[in-house]
């Protein structure tokens, strides 16, 4: 059985578990403090176009958005996301565990605008509430939409002017990027961000995401949070190590530009097959509408997410590429797909 499920199934990009394994027996300092890491910070600030950011590697998605929201609010400060932001509905309640209430908002496509923004900093006037301060977004967001440089810049505007704090969750930041309908450069991020992270682990490294911290007020004491939260980890170097090889040539982008390609393949013959979907996505998600019918047999030979109920004959189902997808499988599950819609139609 072939999985769409995700973008992180299998491992590693062979080049990454080759440098792992060439510098496996070299002794370094621990806690990120290696040369591998230091190496990787180097050429992600070359990359990024700015030596004015700090740069933590991080284990995880939900660990990089359960540090950095929690260390840059105040016990009284809250979150806005939209409703299908990633840490309203899958990281267990991580950010309120820390104290911090979630403001959630409806938004459109999976983003938010400045008109969402404004409605709940209008809903929260005074002390007897939270204090709305931190504007959570992801690029590419959980429906698999993407910000183009207006909306970012936009937010951004708003953001700085009513003194809100706005954080990118990157963990498909590699797909976003890569994505034909995308505007922006990894270059632009610094400036219209205060915070992002650069995700790894759904683009073809073992473990890893790369939080970039562009606003100083939110740099002080940041590596006594990943200790205090428990995420500096002794053997930072794995980490360094990857990032250092996917950022030393052009890897981490090709990589997302396969996953992109072979969801194009997906998009162009499910649409080609009259089927619908459930929100337009450039990205390497996607979200196809099918007949219930449909879902129950493809299931007998890959496995994906059904998202979502449409109505009592449909359900929209979740398909996602990766870095590692074979074109095969790609074509396989469109012979079957069309294959059982004759079955159906007759």
């Amino acid at each position: 059985m072939y999985s769409f499920k995700n973008d992180y199934s299998e491992g590693a990009h062979p080049k990454i578990l080759n440098a792992l394994l060439e510098t496996n027996l070299v002794q370094d300092e621990g806690y990120g403090e290696d040369r591998y890491s230091r190496k990787a910070i180097e050429l992600i600030k070359r990359k990024i176009g700015s030596n004015d950011v700090d740069i933590h590697f991080i284990s995880g998605g939900t660990q990089t958005n359960l540090i950095a929201i929690s260390a840059f609010l105040r016990p009284h400060e809250a979150a806005i996301a939209v409703s299908s932001g990633h840490i309203l509905g899958h990281e267990t309640g991580a950010i309120e565990a820390t104290g911090h209430k979630i403001l959630s908002v409806e938004g459109r496509d999976g983003k938010l605008t400045p008109t969402d923004i404004q409605g709940v900093l209008d809903g929260h006037p005074d002390e007897h509430m939270v204090k709305p301060k931190l504007v959570y977004i992801s690029n590419s967001t959980e429906i698999g939409s993407i910000y183009t440089k207006h909306e970012l810049q936009t937010l951004h505007d708003f953001c700085q002017n009513n003194q809100l704090i706005l954080y990118m969750d990157g963990a498909r930041l590699g797909s976003a990027l890569c994505s034909e309908e995308n505007d922006l450069q990894l270059s632009d991020l610094p400036e219209l961000v205060d915070a992002f992270y650069i995700g790894g682990t759904k683009n073809g490294a073992l473990i890893g995401e790369a939080l970039v911290i562009s606003t100083d007020s939110l740099k002080e004491d940041f590596r006594y949070h990943i200790k205090q939260k428990g995420a500096l980890l002794a053997k930072g170097r794995l980490m360094g190590i990857q990032f250092l090889e996917l950022f030393r040539d052009n890897l981490f982008f090709d990589l997302a530009t396969h996953a992109n390609k072979m969801a194009g393949l997906l998009r162009e013959e499910l649409s080609n097959s009259q089927i619908n979907f459930l929100t337009h996505s450039p990205s390497n998600q996607l979200f196809p509408i099918l007949p219930n019918s449909l879902i129950a047999e493809l299931q007998n030979k890959y496995s994906f997410h059904i998202w979502e109920k449409v109505d009592s004959d449909t359900s929209a189902i979740r398909l996602v590429t990766s870095w590692a997808t074979k074109e095969e499988e790609v074509v396989g599950f469109i012979e079957e797909l069309k294959m059982v819609l004759r079955g159906i139609s007759v």
